[in-house]
């Protein structure tokens, strides 16, 4: 990218109401900075738990709710479809409305559709009922991650942005760790529609939290000049790419050409082959948990405490990972190709399943891999913000959220029918096993594909001091 071009995207991302004496001469100091992003990453990491919370009830309640409503696990399979195949589809039209009407009104109207498609669950009579809840549930989650990460992309550098993912991402465990400590006593104690209200409810707090404390760094009366030029001293640019790959337009960003920019295809094939895994692990490790160790629902929340704590660990971790070695003087590119490779490596003990007889190892491979994978999950977020502009970035998430959901809707498919099939012959872990195989591979060529679209094109000169 030449001098001229740089200078244009230089004056078009920074905020005009920093002065450039702040930006060049930096007289104020680290004392004069307010810490208000990071206040800003706790209000994502908030409503991200709650995201996954809502999400993960009906994986702890399936016992319950198959026995109640007779359902086989080509059913069940069919009511997890129903909500990814309405979230993949969402998340395009959600990413463009979140950049038109920005975070602060996107973020409440995606909150709001989800919190209330929880809560009609409880009014749900019939399989096909569960089926539009949760399709519903899946319109209104589709805009947690778009709004996030362009959240993200507003109040942090690029040397913050994978460690203030992984933070916010890490909600998600946090969910998946509640859950099973609350819903099944919520189930017990007052009956399975109850659990859905109470959980749906936690939204509409989070809605006045986020309506009264948020804006944009550069109208936020609690953000010193000091913090926004540390925001912008690292303005949000198109990566490594070069304008050619990207389209004449590129510059202005009057018609910005997101499929011109080979990452795009990169951060997709990278959600379509891991996003199923991550959904198989939250939707059926209760039901293969139960299956396979006949725990039921009073003995499951123990092991799944485990598994998903590890996972917030490996969020916030594998963010933290990636940030360290940026600022050590890596490029932000090779940062994540490295970090990503020792993730996706960590994933494949979970073949082994199959040879090991005792549930604590299992738990302990388990609980790696769920680590790994949103240790992974921060820095594929982060590849994405660092190839592409803010201003398109919802847009960007939300195509490789659609294809990641395009995968989890055909992966539930596949693990119903197999469940099924060795269920009916008797030998229900077999199937399981099949399902871990896949998984353990499937992020190693996740992450060639990563290489092949983007990490091999990029100019990976460390970054000086």
């Amino acid at each position: 990218m030449g001098s001229t071009n740089l200078s244009e995207y230089n004056a078009f991302f920074m905020p005009s109401t920093i002065p450039s004496s702040t930006l060049s001469s930096n007289p104020l100091t680290d004392r004069d900075m307010s810490q208000y992003r990071w206040f800003i990453v706790a209000l994502l990491f908030i409503a991200t738990t709650i995201n996954y919370l809502d999400r993960q009830v009906i994986s702890l309640l399936k016992p319950i709710l198959a026995e109640e409503f007779s359902w086989t696990e080509s059913d069940y399979a069919g009511i997890v479809m129903a909500f990814t195949a309405a979230y993949g589809l969402s998340t395009l039209l959600v990413g463009y409305i979140i950049d038109k009407i920005g975070t602060k009104l996107g973020y409440v109207g995606s909150i709001l559709v989800w919190s209330l498609a929880a809560m009609v669950h409880a009014l749900a009579g019939s399989t096909a009922g569960f089926m539009v809840a949760r399709a519903l549930l899946g319109i209104g989650e589709a805009g947690n991650f778009p709004a996030s990460i362009k959240t993200v992309a507003e109040w942090f550098p690029k040397k913050e942005r994978a460690l203030a993912v992984g933070i916010f991402n890490s909600g998600a465990n946090v969910g998946a760790v509640i859950a099973p400590a609350v819903v099944p006593a919520i189930a017990l104690a007052a009956g399975w529609q109850a659990a859905f209200i109470a959980t749906g409810a936690l939204g509409f707090v989070w809605i006045v939290a986020w309506w009264l404390m948020y804006d944009v760094p550069t109208r936020h009366p609690r953000v010193s000049p000091a913090e926004l030029a540390h925001i912008a001293e690292e303005p949000a640019m198109i990566g490594d790419a070069s304008a050619t790959d990207l389209g004449a337009d590129t510059p202005t960003l009057g018609r910005y050409n997101i499929f011109g920019n080979r990452a795009i295809w990169g951060f997709m094939a990278g959600k379509l082959l891991t996003d199923p895994i991550w959904w198989f692990f939250l939707f059926w490790l209760p039901a293969y948990l139960s299956d396979v160790y006949h725990l039921d629902l009073k003995k499951l929340g123990a092991p799944l405490i485990i598994i998903y704590l590890a996972a917030t660990v490996g969020s916030v971790g594998g963010g933290l990972l990636s940030s360290k070695l940026i600022q050590k003087g890596w490029h932000p590119t090779r940062a994540r190709q490295y970090a990503m490779l020792l993730f996706a490596v960590c994933v494949v003990p979970v073949t082994a399943i199959s040879q090991v007889n005792s549930m604590g190892v299992v738990i302990a491979i388990l609980s790696l891999a769920v680590a790994a994978h949103q240790a992974w999950s921060a820095n594929i977020f982060t590849v994405a913000a660092d190839q592409f502009p803010k201003q398109v970035l919802s847009r960007v998430v939300g195509l490789g959220t659609m294809a990641g959901t395009l995968g989890g809707v055909v992966f539930p498919l596949l693990v119903g029918r197999l469940l099924d099939h060795y269920k009916q012959l008797g030998q229900l872990s077999e199937g399981y096993y099949q399902l871990f195989y896949i998984a353990g591979a499937a992020y190693l060529i996740a992450w060639a594909l990563l290489y092949l679209f983007v990490f091999r094109h990029a100019k990976q000169t460390n970054i000086p001091g």
